[in-house]
């Protein structure tokens, strides 16, 4: 989803959330590749995917000239549990 505020484009990506057999929690940003994490609960998976996320933007900002405004960037969505 792209929002336009004040001239500004703000991406907004969407955190999926599925459960290992082992109980385990994984989160995902499928529009960001490769940044998922997993936690023992679906909030610290939801922390530790944030923190892979941020690193993710800011790598890409750094070397791409990325324009990018941090707030509002995650919205949640979850998916089936196995």
């Amino acid at each position: 989803m792209i929002k336009k505020e004040k001239g500004a484009i703000i991406r907004s990506y969407v955190v999926e959330f599925d459960r290992e057999e082992d109980g385990r929690w994984i989160a995902e940003i499928p529009k960001l590749l490769g940044v998922m994490s997993y936690g023992a609960t679906k909030k610290d998976a939801e922390r530790r995917v944030y923190a892979v996320a941020l690193r993710t933007l800011a790598y890409a900002i750094e070397n791409k000239k990325v324009p990018i405004q941090i707030s509002s960037l995650f919205t949640e969505h979850g998916m089936a549990r196995r």
